[in-house]
């Protein structure tokens, strides 16, 4: 197992099903410690790429080495390093909570008063203590996924991969599990985490947004918000419709997306487009809670991203 800062890296990688292209040359690193997001819409190919990664099948072409060892040649090796949550809750629903935990520390080999210090803190750390004894088929949805997690982290795994974790889970429950995933992080673990939630970009370290099998960007969040074009005026209006239209009729203007009763409306200058924008929605009666600059979240740059590259084809 290497001591290399780049604990992921992938060149080229592929895979197909039959005619169609899942992951297309994909090319990415991710560095020991970071949590690294893969983001974006149903059907990316943020599954194939973890399942790739995590050793769970075989590319149909190009290369990837995870903690030094390769995904083709030393699956077995990568499998037993690593923590892999699927997307699909995995776990035996009639086994309870401690039965489970058990179980899976059979499978990686934690055993003696190993195991039980793990499964303590593991209990404790994923707040299941109280239900050790309950079906995992009686948890909640929030409840299932932390105790994924929980077996995923059995024995204390280097790498952890984690494919959509939080889909349809609470909101609550949603910011409870990124709370653990951050405690896991500040402890050292590197995380490689897919979600279609661009919300939750905003708590990785770097993020790399995927498209028709491919990265179109990665970056920090940061530096995916700079991508959005020009700067930012919210406009919130009960007519958000006909808002939209007059505000993208006006000159300046680069680009508008529509949030409920929210307008984010992308302009060459606010300073100088927010008073015109004012003027035209008042004369067509246009009624305007309030209009001001805002700063553009991972989400508009997404969202700029892929109309600009449907545009371009």
């Amino acid at each position: 197992m290497t001591d290399s800062p780049i604990v992921v890296e992938a060149d080229r990688l592929s895979r197909r099903f039959g005619p169609i292209v899942a992951v297309n040359e994909l090319s990415l690193t991710v560095a020991r410690g970071e949590i690294f997001g893969l983001i974006g819409p149903d059907g990316a190919g943020k599954t194939t790429v973890l399942r790739l990664l995590a050793a769970v099948m075989p590319p149909s072409s190009g290369q990837a080495r995870v903690l030094g060892f390769d995904i083709r040649h030393q699956a077995e090796r990568i499998r037993q390093a690593i923590g892999y949550m699927p997307q699909k809750f995995s776990l035996y629903a009639d086994l309870t909570v401690i039965e489970n935990l058990n179980f899976f520390a059979d499978l990686f080999n934690v055993r003696g008063a190993r195991r039980h210090q793990r499964i303590a803190e593991l209990l404790a750390f994923s707040r299941l203590a109280e239900f050790t004894e309950r079906r995992a088929a009686a948890l909640s949805g929030g409840m299932q996924k932390k105790l994924a997690l929980a077996c995923a982290l059995i024995h204390n795994p280097q790498v952890i991969f984690l494919d959509e974790p939080t889909t349809g889970v609470d909101p609550i429950s949603r910011r409870e599990f990124w709370d653990i995933l951050s405690s896991l992080h500040v402890q050292g673990a590197t995380i490689i985490v897919s979600t279609p939630y661009m919300d939750e970009a905003e708590r990785c370290s770097r993020v790399g947004l995927m498209y028709e099998g491919r990265i179109a960007e990665c970056d920090t969040p940061d530096g995916l918000r700079r991508l959005t074009p020009g700067e930012l005026l919210a406009v919130w209006t009960p007519q958000v419709m006909q808002a939209r239209r007059i505000a993208a009729a006006l000159p300046g203007v680069l680009e508008v997306q529509t949030y409920g009763d929210l307008l984010h409306v992308f302009v060459h200058d606010a300073a100088a487009i927010a008073p015109q924008l004012a003027q035209a929605l008042a004369a067509a009666g246009v009624p305007v809670t309030e209009i001001k600059r805002a700063q553009p979240r991972v989400e508009e740059a997404f969202i700029s991203l892929i109309v600009g590259r449907r545009a371009a084809t």
